[in-house]
Protein backbone atom coordinates (compact mmCIF):
# COMPACT_ATOMS: atom_id res chain seq x y z
CA UNK A 1 0.00 0.00 0.00
CA UNK A 2 1.09 3.63 -0.73
CA UNK A 3 -1.08 5.10 2.11
CA UNK A 4 -0.33 4.89 5.70
CA UNK A 5 -1.74 6.18 9.05
CA UNK A 6 -0.50 6.20 12.34
CA UNK A 7 -1.65 7.74 15.37
CA UNK A 8 -0.14 9.98 18.04
CA UNK A 9 -0.71 12.98 20.39
CA UNK A 10 0.56 16.69 19.91
CA UNK A 11 0.06 19.35 23.03
CA UNK A 12 -2.23 22.10 23.23
CA UNK A 13 -1.47 23.40 26.96
CA UNK A 14 -1.86 21.03 29.25
CA UNK A 15 -4.45 19.10 26.89
CA UNK A 16 -3.14 16.53 24.64
CA UNK A 17 -5.66 16.30 21.43
CA UNK A 18 -4.98 13.12 18.99
CA UNK A 19 -3.40 13.60 15.68
CA UNK A 20 -3.25 11.67 12.81
CA UNK A 21 0.05 11.07 10.85
CA UNK A 22 -0.79 10.38 7.15
CA UNK A 23 2.06 9.36 5.11
CA UNK A 24 1.58 8.77 1.35
CA UNK A 25 4.38 7.51 -1.44
CA UNK A 26 3.82 8.37 -4.66
CA UNK A 27 5.92 8.35 -8.19
CA UNK A 28 7.72 12.02 -9.72
CA UNK A 29 9.88 14.14 -8.73
CA UNK A 30 11.49 12.71 -5.31
CA UNK A 31 10.76 14.95 -2.64
CA UNK A 32 9.73 14.83 1.27
CA UNK A 33 6.94 17.54 2.23
CA UNK A 34 5.31 18.06 5.66
CA UNK A 35 2.32 19.86 5.98
CA UNK A 36 -0.54 20.53 9.23
CA UNK A 37 0.52 23.38 10.55
CA UNK A 38 4.23 21.92 11.61
CA UNK A 39 6.57 23.78 13.03
CA UNK A 40 10.62 24.23 12.28
CA UNK A 41 11.34 21.48 14.98
CA UNK A 42 8.46 19.00 13.45
CA UNK A 43 9.90 20.06 9.60
CA UNK A 44 13.25 19.35 10.73
CA UNK A 45 12.00 15.57 11.58
CA UNK A 46 12.58 15.13 7.11
CA UNK A 47 15.97 15.05 8.03
CA UNK A 48 16.42 12.81 10.82
CA UNK A 49 13.97 10.24 9.60
CA UNK A 50 16.23 9.76 6.34
CA UNK A 51 19.19 9.08 8.80
CA UNK A 52 17.51 7.16 11.26
CA UNK A 53 16.01 4.91 8.70
CA UNK A 54 19.08 4.51 6.66
CA UNK A 55 21.65 3.87 9.99
CA UNK A 56 19.08 1.30 11.28
CA UNK A 57 19.68 -0.99 8.05
CA UNK A 58 15.96 0.10 7.01
CA UNK A 59 15.34 1.38 3.33
CA UNK A 60 14.01 4.41 2.55
CA UNK A 61 12.31 5.45 -0.29
CA UNK A 62 15.38 7.92 -2.08
CA UNK A 63 12.97 7.91 -5.77
CA UNK A 64 9.53 8.41 -4.21
CA UNK A 65 7.50 11.98 -4.18
CA UNK A 66 6.76 11.14 0.60
CA UNK A 67 3.79 13.66 1.40
CA UNK A 68 3.32 13.44 5.34
CA UNK A 69 -0.05 15.21 6.95
CA UNK A 70 -0.45 15.68 10.70
CA UNK A 71 -4.50 16.24 11.14
CA UNK A 72 -6.14 18.33 12.31
CA UNK A 73 -4.34 20.84 9.87
CA UNK A 74 -5.48 23.91 12.21
CA UNK A 75 -3.84 22.68 14.98
CA UNK A 76 -0.16 23.83 15.89
CA UNK A 77 2.33 20.84 15.96
CA UNK A 78 5.83 21.14 17.92
CA UNK A 79 8.82 19.65 19.02
CA UNK A 80 10.39 15.90 17.62
CA UNK A 81 7.27 13.85 19.18
CA UNK A 82 6.19 13.00 15.57
CA UNK A 83 9.55 11.58 14.48
CA UNK A 84 8.61 7.96 15.64
CA UNK A 85 4.88 8.40 13.72
CA UNK A 86 6.23 9.26 10.46
CA UNK A 87 9.49 6.76 10.13
CA UNK A 88 6.56 4.36 11.43
CA UNK A 89 4.35 5.67 8.54
CA UNK A 90 6.98 5.25 5.95
CA UNK A 91 7.73 1.68 6.26
CA UNK A 92 4.07 0.67 6.58
CA UNK A 93 3.46 2.67 3.42
CA UNK A 94 6.44 0.37 2.04
CA UNK A 95 4.67 -2.56 3.36
CA UNK A 96 7.47 -3.23 5.44
CA UNK A 97 5.16 -3.32 8.43
CA UNK A 98 2.24 -4.77 9.15
CA UNK A 99 -0.28 -1.60 8.97
CA UNK A 100 -2.92 -3.32 10.56
CA UNK A 101 -0.89 -3.44 14.30
CA UNK A 102 -0.70 0.22 13.79
CA UNK A 103 -4.54 0.76 14.34
CA UNK A 104 -4.60 -0.11 17.75
CA UNK A 105 -1.32 1.79 18.72
CA UNK A 106 -0.26 5.97 19.29
CA UNK A 107 3.50 6.39 19.34
CA UNK A 108 5.22 9.46 19.98
CA UNK A 109 9.32 10.30 20.08
CA UNK A 110 12.34 11.92 18.86
CA UNK A 111 15.04 10.06 16.95
CA UNK A 112 18.51 10.76 16.93
CA UNK A 113 20.31 10.04 13.82
CA UNK A 114 21.11 6.72 15.17
CA UNK A 115 18.10 5.66 15.58
CA UNK A 116 17.87 5.63 18.99
CA UNK A 117 14.76 7.02 20.96
CA UNK A 118 14.73 10.06 23.08
CA UNK A 119 12.58 11.39 25.61
CA UNK A 120 9.64 13.75 24.65
CA UNK A 121 7.85 16.37 26.76
CA UNK A 122 4.18 15.91 27.90
CA UNK A 123 4.32 11.71 28.48
CA UNK A 124 2.28 12.57 31.39
CA UNK A 125 -0.61 14.35 29.41
CA UNK A 126 -0.75 11.84 26.82
CA UNK A 127 -1.32 9.04 29.14
CA UNK A 128 -3.86 10.70 30.85
CA UNK A 129 -6.01 11.54 27.58
CA UNK A 130 -5.96 8.02 26.49
CA UNK A 131 -7.27 7.54 30.13
CA UNK A 132 -10.21 10.03 29.75
CA UNK A 133 -10.25 8.45 26.17
CA UNK A 134 -11.10 4.91 27.71
CA UNK A 135 -13.72 6.39 30.12
CA UNK A 136 -15.32 8.14 27.52
CA UNK A 137 -15.99 4.84 25.72
CA UNK A 138 -13.59 4.93 22.95
CA UNK A 139 -11.62 2.16 21.91
CA UNK A 140 -8.87 1.60 24.40
CA UNK A 141 -4.93 2.40 22.36
CA UNK A 142 -1.68 1.30 23.69
CA UNK A 143 0.74 4.27 24.27
CA UNK A 144 4.59 3.42 22.80
CA UNK A 145 6.82 6.16 23.95
CA UNK A 146 10.95 6.47 24.36
CA UNK A 147 12.00 4.33 27.52
CA UNK A 148 12.16 6.99 30.14
CA UNK A 149 8.92 9.01 28.83
CA UNK A 150 7.11 5.38 29.26
CA UNK A 151 8.07 5.27 32.84
CA UNK A 152 7.05 8.97 33.28
CA UNK A 153 3.70 8.10 31.84
CA UNK A 154 3.21 4.81 34.08
CA UNK A 155 2.41 6.75 36.51
CA UNK A 156 -1.28 6.84 35.28
CA UNK A 157 -3.07 3.78 35.64
CA UNK A 158 -5.70 2.24 33.47
CA UNK A 159 -3.42 2.87 30.34
CA UNK A 160 -1.55 -0.03 28.29
CA UNK A 161 1.83 1.57 27.65
CA UNK A 162 5.03 0.09 26.23
CA UNK A 163 8.53 1.76 26.26
CA UNK A 164 11.38 1.31 23.20
CA UNK A 165 14.79 2.36 23.28
CA UNK A 166 15.62 2.15 19.30
CA UNK A 167 13.79 2.49 16.24
CA UNK A 168 14.71 -1.28 15.53
CA UNK A 169 12.43 -2.58 18.68
CA UNK A 170 9.48 -0.87 17.78
CA UNK A 171 9.90 -2.19 14.00
CA UNK A 172 10.32 -6.15 15.39
CA UNK A 173 7.26 -5.41 17.37
CA UNK A 174 5.04 -4.86 14.17
CA UNK A 175 6.09 -6.91 11.31
CA UNK A 176 3.72 -9.07 9.78
CA UNK A 177 5.46 -12.20 10.65
CA UNK A 178 4.47 -13.86 13.58
CA UNK A 179 7.84 -15.96 14.06
CA UNK A 180 9.93 -13.04 14.26
CA UNK A 181 7.65 -10.62 15.62
CA UNK A 182 8.92 -9.61 19.20
CA UNK A 183 6.50 -7.90 21.22
CA UNK A 184 7.31 -4.42 23.40
CA UNK A 185 8.14 -4.21 27.21
CA UNK A 186 5.60 -2.94 29.09
CA UNK A 187 6.61 0.30 30.57
CA UNK A 188 7.22 0.02 34.81
CA UNK A 189 7.13 3.52 37.19
CA UNK A 190 10.09 4.60 38.23
CA UNK A 191 11.07 3.68 41.79
CA UNK A 192 9.97 6.16 43.72
CA UNK A 193 12.40 8.25 45.52
CA UNK A 194 13.22 7.98 49.62
CA UNK A 195 12.19 10.50 51.66
CA UNK A 196 14.38 13.55 51.51
CA UNK A 197 16.62 13.49 54.86
CA UNK A 198 15.50 16.49 57.46
CA UNK A 199 18.25 18.46 56.42
CA UNK A 200 16.65 21.49 57.66
CA UNK A 201 14.09 22.40 60.26
CA UNK A 202 11.69 24.89 61.51
CA UNK A 203 13.88 24.69 64.73
CA UNK A 204 16.70 26.24 63.41
CA UNK A 205 15.37 29.06 63.47
CA UNK A 206 16.16 31.02 66.75
CA UNK A 207 13.45 33.00 68.44
CA UNK A 208 11.01 34.37 65.60
CA UNK A 209 7.95 32.77 67.67
CA UNK A 210 5.31 35.13 65.77
CA UNK A 211 6.69 34.04 62.27
CA UNK A 212 6.44 30.50 63.50
CA UNK A 213 2.94 30.52 64.36
CA UNK A 214 2.26 32.55 61.31
CA UNK A 215 3.76 29.89 59.19
CA UNK A 216 2.22 27.38 61.02
CA UNK A 217 -1.46 29.22 60.29
CA UNK A 218 -0.62 29.63 56.61
CA UNK A 219 0.60 26.06 56.33
CA UNK A 220 -3.06 24.49 57.90
CA UNK A 221 -5.17 26.70 55.95
CA UNK A 222 -3.12 26.86 52.49
CA UNK A 223 -3.14 30.94 52.96
CA UNK A 224 -0.60 33.22 51.39
CA UNK A 225 1.71 34.43 53.35
CA UNK A 226 4.01 37.60 53.44
CA UNK A 227 6.88 38.03 56.00
CA UNK A 228 8.20 42.04 55.95
CA UNK A 229 11.83 42.45 58.31
CA UNK A 230 15.42 44.00 58.34
CA UNK A 231 18.04 42.07 56.13
CA UNK A 232 19.14 39.07 58.36
CA UNK A 233 16.52 38.36 60.28
CA UNK A 234 15.53 34.68 59.04
CA UNK A 235 12.80 35.29 56.44
CA UNK A 236 14.30 33.20 53.80
CA UNK A 237 15.22 30.03 56.58
CA UNK A 238 11.50 30.38 57.16
CA UNK A 239 10.40 29.87 53.44
CA UNK A 240 12.51 27.27 52.63
CA UNK A 241 11.26 25.44 56.09
CA UNK A 242 7.58 25.84 54.66
CA UNK A 243 7.36 23.10 52.56
CA UNK A 244 8.37 20.37 55.12
CA UNK A 245 4.75 21.74 57.11
CA UNK A 246 2.58 20.60 54.42
CA UNK A 247 0.96 16.96 53.53
CA UNK A 248 2.54 15.09 51.10
CA UNK A 249 0.21 15.48 48.08
CA UNK A 250 -2.64 12.88 47.59
CA UNK A 251 -2.38 11.03 44.15
CA UNK A 252 -4.49 13.08 42.06
CA UNK A 253 -2.89 16.30 43.05
CA UNK A 254 1.02 14.47 42.38
CA UNK A 255 -0.63 13.33 38.65
CA UNK A 256 -2.10 16.82 38.68
CA UNK A 257 1.63 18.90 39.62
CA UNK A 258 3.70 15.88 37.80
CA UNK A 259 1.61 16.71 34.45
CA UNK A 260 2.37 20.23 34.23
CA UNK A 261 6.20 19.68 35.39
CA UNK A 262 6.09 16.98 32.53
CA UNK A 263 4.70 19.58 30.22
CA UNK A 264 7.59 21.78 30.58
CA UNK A 265 10.19 18.97 30.66
CA UNK A 266 10.85 19.58 34.59
CA UNK A 267 9.76 16.08 35.88
CA UNK A 268 11.65 14.37 38.42
CA UNK A 269 10.17 10.64 39.11
CA UNK A 270 11.79 10.85 42.67
CA UNK A 271 10.16 14.03 43.77
CA UNK A 272 6.63 11.69 43.45
CA UNK A 273 4.05 13.14 45.95
CA UNK A 274 6.23 15.61 47.33
CA UNK A 275 5.33 19.37 46.96
CA UNK A 276 7.09 21.80 44.41
CA UNK A 277 9.21 24.49 46.18
CA UNK A 278 9.81 27.17 43.43
CA UNK A 279 11.76 30.52 44.35
CA UNK A 280 12.69 32.54 41.26
CA UNK A 281 14.78 35.63 40.90
CA UNK A 282 13.35 38.91 41.18
CA UNK A 283 14.47 40.05 37.61
CA UNK A 284 11.83 37.45 36.73
CA UNK A 285 9.14 38.87 33.76
CA UNK A 286 5.09 38.37 33.97
CA UNK A 287 5.85 35.96 31.33
CA UNK A 288 8.05 33.50 33.37
CA UNK A 289 6.21 33.65 36.11
CA UNK A 290 2.33 33.37 35.11
CA UNK A 291 3.71 31.65 31.63
CA UNK A 292 3.68 32.51 28.01
CA UNK A 293 5.52 32.42 24.70
CA UNK A 294 4.87 30.82 21.38
CA UNK A 295 3.76 27.79 21.54
CA UNK A 296 2.57 29.45 25.45
CA UNK A 297 4.19 27.36 28.16
CA UNK A 298 3.55 27.14 31.56
CA UNK A 299 5.02 29.73 34.14
CA UNK A 300 6.40 29.47 38.20
CA UNK A 301 3.17 30.02 38.82
CA UNK A 302 2.06 26.52 37.01
CA UNK A 303 4.76 24.71 37.65
CA UNK A 304 3.97 25.79 41.46
CA UNK A 305 0.67 23.97 41.31
CA UNK A 306 0.07 22.38 44.56
CA UNK A 307 3.38 23.38 45.67
CA UNK A 308 4.88 26.50 47.09
CA UNK A 309 5.76 29.93 45.36
CA UNK A 310 8.55 32.20 47.10
CA UNK A 311 8.73 35.57 45.59
CA UNK A 312 12.12 37.09 47.82
CA UNK A 313 12.53 40.42 47.93
CA UNK A 314 9.10 40.89 46.86
CA UNK A 315 9.00 44.94 45.85
CA UNK A 316 11.99 44.35 43.36
CA UNK A 317 10.31 42.10 40.73
CA UNK A 318 8.62 43.88 38.01
CA UNK A 319 5.36 45.68 38.83
CA UNK A 320 3.28 44.15 35.85
CA UNK A 321 4.15 40.63 37.23
CA UNK A 322 3.40 40.82 40.47
CA UNK A 323 0.02 42.48 38.95
CA UNK A 324 -0.42 39.33 36.71
CA UNK A 325 -0.72 37.19 40.16
CA UNK A 326 -3.66 38.40 41.16
CA UNK A 327 -6.24 36.53 39.30
CA UNK A 328 -4.67 33.58 39.48
CA UNK A 329 -4.28 34.08 43.36
CA UNK A 330 -7.97 34.10 43.46
CA UNK A 331 -9.46 31.28 40.88
CA UNK A 332 -6.22 28.85 41.12
CA UNK A 333 -5.90 28.94 37.12
CA UNK A 334 -4.51 31.23 34.42
CA UNK A 335 -5.70 31.94 30.71
CA UNK A 336 -2.93 32.61 28.63
CA UNK A 337 -5.02 34.07 25.31
CA UNK A 338 -2.89 34.81 22.30
CA UNK A 339 -4.31 36.07 18.77
CA UNK A 340 -4.63 32.03 17.46
CA UNK A 341 -5.44 29.73 20.55
CA UNK A 342 -6.30 29.96 24.12
CA UNK A 343 -4.41 27.78 27.08
CA UNK A 344 -5.54 27.03 30.46
CA UNK A 345 -3.05 26.14 32.68
CA UNK A 346 -3.96 25.17 36.41
CA UNK A 347 -2.30 27.56 38.60
CA UNK A 348 -3.25 26.81 42.63
CA UNK A 349 -0.21 27.69 44.07
CA UNK A 350 0.61 28.74 47.70
CA UNK A 351 2.54 32.13 47.33
CA UNK A 352 5.29 33.27 49.84
CA UNK A 353 6.27 36.90 49.49
CA UNK A 354 9.27 38.48 51.32
CA UNK A 355 10.64 41.86 51.39
CA UNK A 356 12.52 44.40 53.63
CA UNK A 357 10.37 47.46 54.82
CA UNK A 358 12.46 50.15 53.22
CA UNK A 359 15.09 50.57 51.24
CA UNK A 360 18.01 50.56 53.55
CA UNK A 361 16.17 47.68 55.33
CA UNK A 362 16.40 48.86 58.99
CA UNK A 363 12.91 50.79 59.69
CA UNK A 364 12.28 49.39 63.04
CA UNK A 365 15.63 47.59 63.42
CA UNK A 366 16.92 48.15 67.51
CA UNK A 367 20.39 47.36 66.38
CA UNK A 368 20.81 49.65 63.21
CA UNK A 369 19.28 53.50 62.33
CA UNK A 370 17.15 53.33 59.24
CA UNK A 371 18.34 56.25 56.53
CA UNK A 372 15.11 56.40 54.88
CA UNK A 373 12.99 59.29 54.71
CA UNK A 374 9.51 58.87 54.89
CA UNK A 375 8.52 59.04 51.52
CA UNK A 376 11.19 56.76 50.58
CA UNK A 377 9.53 54.17 52.76
CA UNK A 378 5.94 54.92 51.25
CA UNK A 379 7.12 54.59 48.06
CA UNK A 380 8.84 51.41 48.41
CA UNK A 381 6.12 49.59 50.10
CA UNK A 382 3.63 51.30 47.50
CA UNK A 383 5.19 48.97 45.01
CA UNK A 384 3.29 46.40 46.17
CA UNK A 385 -0.66 47.31 44.74
CA UNK A 386 -3.48 47.07 47.33
CA UNK A 387 -5.37 44.97 44.86
CA UNK A 388 -2.27 42.30 45.21
CA UNK A 389 -1.73 43.06 49.18
CA UNK A 390 -5.70 42.57 49.47
CA UNK A 391 -5.11 39.03 48.22
CA UNK A 392 -2.59 38.02 50.73
CA UNK A 393 -4.01 36.43 53.72
CA UNK A 394 -1.37 36.72 56.55
CA UNK A 395 1.37 39.23 56.76
CA UNK A 396 3.80 39.18 59.41
CA UNK A 397 6.82 40.97 60.73
CA UNK A 398 10.13 39.15 61.66
CA UNK A 399 12.13 41.38 63.32
CA UNK A 400 15.94 41.32 64.64
CA UNK A 401 16.57 39.06 66.78
CA UNK A 402 19.30 39.98 69.89
CA UNK A 403 22.68 38.08 69.78
CA UNK A 404 21.35 36.61 73.09
CA UNK A 405 18.84 35.02 71.61
CA UNK A 406 20.85 34.01 68.81
CA UNK A 407 23.67 32.61 70.82
CA UNK A 408 20.96 30.36 72.72
CA UNK A 409 20.97 26.37 72.18
CA UNK A 410 17.74 26.14 69.44
CA UNK A 411 14.39 26.00 71.13
CA UNK A 412 10.62 25.66 69.69
CA UNK A 413 8.81 23.00 68.05
CA UNK A 414 10.39 20.75 65.21
CA UNK A 415 9.18 20.85 61.76
CA UNK A 416 7.79 16.67 62.49
CA UNK A 417 5.50 18.68 65.30
CA UNK A 418 4.14 21.20 63.48
CA UNK A 419 3.64 18.72 60.42
CA UNK A 420 1.72 17.37 62.52
CA UNK A 421 -0.79 19.43 63.60
CA UNK A 422 -0.65 21.34 60.12
CA UNK A 423 -1.92 17.45 59.08
CA UNK A 424 -4.56 17.17 61.89
CA UNK A 425 -6.24 20.90 61.08
CA UNK A 426 -6.46 20.49 57.29
CA UNK A 427 -7.77 17.24 57.62
CA UNK A 428 -10.84 18.65 59.90
CA UNK A 429 -11.12 20.80 56.90
CA UNK A 430 -11.38 18.26 54.68
CA UNK A 431 -13.93 16.26 56.42
CA UNK A 432 -16.16 18.93 57.19
CA UNK A 433 -15.92 20.92 53.72
CA UNK A 434 -13.87 18.88 51.75
CA UNK A 435 -11.74 21.54 50.77
CA UNK A 436 -9.31 23.87 52.74
CA UNK A 437 -10.34 26.86 54.11
CA UNK A 438 -8.15 29.27 51.38
CA UNK A 439 -10.68 27.95 48.87
CA UNK A 440 -14.16 28.22 51.09
CA UNK A 441 -16.67 30.03 48.67
CA UNK A 442 -19.23 32.80 50.50
CA UNK A 443 -21.77 29.29 51.10
CA UNK A 444 -19.06 28.18 52.92
CA UNK A 445 -18.33 31.17 55.09
CA UNK A 446 -21.49 31.71 55.87
CA UNK A 447 -22.40 28.53 57.66
CA UNK A 448 -19.10 27.23 58.67
CA UNK A 449 -17.29 30.25 59.64
CA UNK A 450 -19.73 32.19 61.36
CA UNK A 451 -18.06 33.56 64.71
CA UNK A 452 -19.79 34.07 67.61
CA UNK A 453 -21.68 37.17 68.43
CA UNK A 454 -19.21 39.01 70.25
CA UNK A 455 -16.19 38.26 68.21
CA UNK A 456 -18.88 38.98 65.04
CA UNK A 457 -19.16 42.52 66.47
CA UNK A 458 -15.42 43.05 67.20
CA UNK A 459 -15.16 41.74 63.93
CA UNK A 460 -17.05 44.03 61.81
CA UNK A 461 -15.71 46.97 63.83
CA UNK A 462 -12.52 46.08 63.24
CA UNK A 463 -13.27 46.25 59.57
CA UNK A 464 -14.99 49.35 59.54
CA UNK A 465 -11.69 51.11 61.78
CA UNK A 466 -9.33 49.89 59.33
CA UNK A 467 -11.33 50.04 56.08
CA UNK A 468 -11.07 46.59 54.65
CA UNK A 469 -12.87 45.44 51.66
CA UNK A 470 -15.22 43.01 51.26
CA UNK A 471 -12.53 40.81 50.16
CA UNK A 472 -10.30 41.24 53.42
CA UNK A 473 -13.35 40.98 55.79
CA UNK A 474 -13.74 37.73 54.03
CA UNK A 475 -9.89 36.15 54.36
CA UNK A 476 -9.71 37.46 57.66
CA UNK A 477 -13.00 35.22 58.43
CA UNK A 478 -10.77 32.53 56.85
CA UNK A 479 -8.07 32.75 58.98
CA UNK A 480 -9.99 32.74 62.07
CA UNK A 481 -11.61 29.23 61.08
CA UNK A 482 -8.56 27.93 60.53
CA UNK A 483 -6.67 29.49 63.81
CA UNK A 484 -10.15 28.08 65.58
CA UNK A 485 -9.11 24.46 63.22
CA UNK A 486 -5.61 24.54 64.78
CA UNK A 487 -7.41 24.93 67.96
CA UNK A 488 -9.45 22.02 67.26
CA UNK A 489 -12.71 24.17 67.93
CA UNK A 490 -16.21 23.59 66.22
CA UNK A 491 -16.45 27.61 66.96
CA UNK A 492 -15.09 30.88 66.33
CA UNK A 493 -14.37 32.52 69.55
CA UNK A 494 -13.08 35.98 70.22
CA UNK A 495 -9.45 34.89 70.70
CA UNK A 496 -9.18 33.34 67.06
CA UNK A 497 -10.73 36.54 65.49
CA UNK A 498 -8.05 38.76 66.86
CA UNK A 499 -4.90 36.93 66.26
CA UNK A 500 -6.64 36.68 62.28
CA UNK A 501 -6.99 40.72 62.63
CA UNK A 502 -3.41 41.46 63.53
CA UNK A 503 -1.99 39.22 60.28
CA UNK A 504 -4.04 42.10 58.10
CA UNK A 505 -2.02 45.45 56.96
CA UNK A 506 1.78 45.29 57.66
CA UNK A 507 2.67 46.85 54.78
CA UNK A 508 1.51 50.10 53.13
CA UNK A 509 0.29 50.01 49.96
CA UNK A 510 -0.31 52.27 46.71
Amino acid sequence: MSLAIVHSRALDGLHAPEVTVEVHLANGLPCFTLVGLADTEVKEARERVRAALSNSGLDFPFNKRITVNLAPADLPKESGRFDLPIALGILAAMGHIDARHLQDLEFAGELSLGGELRPVRGALPMALALRRRVQGGQVQRGLVLPRASAREAALVSGVALFEAGHLLDVVQSLLADEGVRQPLTCAQREPEGAAPAALIDLRDVKGQSAAKRALEVAASGNHSLLMVGPPGTGKSMLAQRFAGLLPPLTQDEALESAAVLSLAGHFDASAWQRRMFRSPHHSASSVALVGGGSPPKPGEISLSHHGVLFLDELPEFPRAALEALREPLETGHITISRAARRHDFPARFQLLGAMNPCPCGHLGNPNKACRCTPDQVTRYQSRLSGPLLDRIDVQVEVPAVSADILARVPDGDTTAVVAERVARARQRQLDRQGCVNAALDGAGLDTLARPEPAALTFLQNASVRLGWSGRGFHRVLRLARTIADLAESETIVLAHVAEAIQYRRVVQAA
